[in-house]
């Protein structure tokens, strides 16, 4: 999920529905409401978001300092201007990227998943494999690999998976899940939703690898155990 942070509505609105065009989950906020929701949300709601892109919203610096206490997740701002100056502040206040106005979605996702694989080089690794080695899952939007051969996965259930897998040996609930692929901090869980994708998405990797990599457990959520 990305959070697009801007005091211009039309612009919010205008990134959310370029995000969702692309199968992601993305949310808009107003700039002068952005850090009290940063300090009222709950960590593990916030560990469900991939990237920042934070637009004209006055603080940039500010902003960038706050979301760096709480989340690792890309931080990309959004300049209307070529500023030298303005850029080279930025990045001295930690954002990761900075690009010029416009710019496509495609070209955000793509800024932040290449920032990410960097910082998983002296991390993690890039992709999550299980215990034998043989389902593969990828943290850059490509479809999961079992036995080398790519397993195709509509993006909900490819985004489901990516997310416990990102959360390997960890239990999450329901309402963690529907919030990291939905994008929706606020509304209420459909639990029946997220119910059908991960019961189709545990059918198919049942189908190929011979057992569930996935453990639910009844009331409480799911866990990635390889």
């Amino acid at each position: 999920m990305y959070i697009v942070v801007d005091e211009r509505e039309s612009v919010t609105e205008q990134y959310v529905a370029g995000f969702t065009a692309e199968g992601v989950a993305a949310r808009g906020l107003f700039a002068e409401s952005f850090q009290s929701w940063l300090s009222e949300t709950p960590a593990q709601d916030l560990a469900a978001v991939t990237g920042f892109v934070l637009g004209d919203c006055g603080d940039r610096p500010g902003a960038t300092q706050s979301i760096r206490s709480l989340s690792q997740a890309p931080i990309i701002a959004l300049n209307e201007t070529r500023s030298l100056e303005q850029t080279l502040a930025l990045f001295t206040a930690g954002i990761d990227d900075v690009v010029r106005k416009p710019v496509h979605v495609r070209e955000i996702i793509a800024r932040a998943t290449a920032i990410r694989r960097r910082v998983s080089r002296g991390a993690t690794p890039a992709t999550t494999p299980d215990r034998a080695g043989r389902l593969v899952v990828h943290a850059d939007g490509r479809d999961p690999e079992i036995d080398g051969q790519s397993l195709l996965l509509p993006r909900r259930e490819r985004h489901i998976l990516e997310y416990l897998a990102r959360n390997r040996g960890r239990q999450v609930t329901k309402g963690q899940i529907f919030a990291a692929v939905y994008g929706d901090l606020e509304t209420a869980c459909e639990e029946s939703v997220v119910e059908g994708h991960i019961s189709k998405l545990r059918k198919k990797l049942r189908a190929r690898l011979g057992h569930d990599p996935i453990e639910a457990k009844r009331l409480a959520g799911y866990t990635f155990v390889g």
